[in-house]
């Protein structure tokens, strides 16, 4: 059995370069999760990636499977990226942990269009308790692994305000994106207000 995770963290240096910071977290019944921290920029400042290291280890499987298979089955790991400097967002470790746990835990398969929510702020302040997963691709290109394991896929993490989840519940997670680009919204900035919904 190949040890994936050796290999993810390979493709997050290669595409973030190096972690200035790293946390673990475990949950009873779960493996460990490690969560990465990365300074970056982009054209407007200074960025904060944090990158999921173990949820990738197993494949995901459709809660209604009497079986999980072991070998065959989506994986992936998560990414989120804020503006550095904005809010304490490092505290957002162990909510992310948390999702990337959720496969193991409660048995859902985390995929684009998807909502994941902590029931909590983010962060400190936060007016975040939720992400919409995005399309991967962009930041981390998905790695591939030798057959018949599926890639990993680098899942970008999108926060949601309380009152866009639940419009993205209404109207789905397209017509939100859309919304968010129509409006220019900023979905780095860890202190954004709502997006106009009406």
């Amino acid at each position: 059995m190949v040890d994936v995770l050796p290999l993810v963290e390979a493709r997050l240096r290669s595409a973030l370069g190096e972690p200035d910071a790293r946390a673990a977290v475990t949950f009873l019944g779960t493996d460990r999760v490690e969560v990465l921290r990365f300074a970056g920029e982009d054209g407007e400042g200074a960025i904060v990636r944090y990158a999921t290291l173990g949820m990738s280890a197993h494949p995901m499987t459709d809660p209604t499977a009497v079986l999980a298979d072991p070998v065959k089955g989506p994986r992936a790991e998560l990414v989120l990226s804020v503006r550095a400097g904005l809010a304490d967002t490092d505290k957002v470790l162990r909510p992310l942990a948390v999702l990337a746990a959720s496969p193991q835990v409660e048995g859902v398969v985390v995929a684009p269009g998807a909502s994941l929510d902590v029931g909590e702020p983010l962060w400190p302040g936060a007016p975040f308790t939720s992400v919409l997963v995005a399309e991967p691709g962009g930041l981390v290109e998905d790695l591939e692994l030798d057959e018949p394991l599926d890639p990993v896929r680098f899942l970008p993490l999108l926060p949601m305000t309380p009152n866009e989840a639940a419009w993205k519940r209404v109207h789905g997670a397209q017509a939100l994106q859309e919304r968010w680009l129509t409006n220019g919204t900023d979905l780095r900035d860890p202190a954004r207000g709502p997006v106009p919904l009406e």
